[in-house]
């Protein structure tokens, strides 16, 4: 008796995988020409435009980076003068990181690309379509447990 064989195409961790990635290269081009950044970068500016001071703990577990990814981050914004890091009073292995005022004026620019990206995905599908695939992403990610370790 054969063992049983994953089709690969109809496994929904890779469909969701090969899918991510299609969809995260092709908005990585908008901000790879823009200012030359890499996908982990534009992950810290985000994160930190939209939630200001965290850590880079914080910024790991928020974006689903290791830390090697979100370290070498920190370092190319910080030599770009987008963000600046501060040690903590309390505990002094710990920074904070912020943008700059660069740094925000970078992502302000980069927001209503981001949005527009997303704008013309969701237009590409019917009405019924684009309520399921959000209803659809909503309750894998509620059935989905996060641990910000990839």
């Amino acid at each position: 008796m054969e063992p049983e064989a994953l089709d690969l195409e109809s496994f929904l961790p890779y469909r969701l995988n090969r899918l991510a990635d299609a969809v995260s290269r092709d908005f990585a081009r908008i901000y790879r020409e823009r200012h030359g950044l890499t996908r982990p970068e534009w992950r810290l500016l985000a994160t930190l435009g939209q939630y200001g001071t965290m850590t880079a703990t914080a910024v790991g577990q928020h974006s689903a980076m290791h830390k090697t990814k979100v370290s070498r981050a920190v370092s190319a914004l910080e030599e770009r003068r987008w963000l600046s890091r501060k040690a903590s009073e309390a505990d002094r292995r710990v920074e904070h990181l912020t943008l700059t005022k660069a740094g925000e004026a970078s992502y302000r620019e980069l927001v209503p690309l981001a949005k527009a990206f997303e704008t013309r995905m969701l237009d590409a599908m019917s009405v019924t379509d684009r309520k399921a695939v959000l209803a659809g992403l909503a309750a894998l990610e509620r059935a989905t447990v996060f641990d910000g370790a990839s």
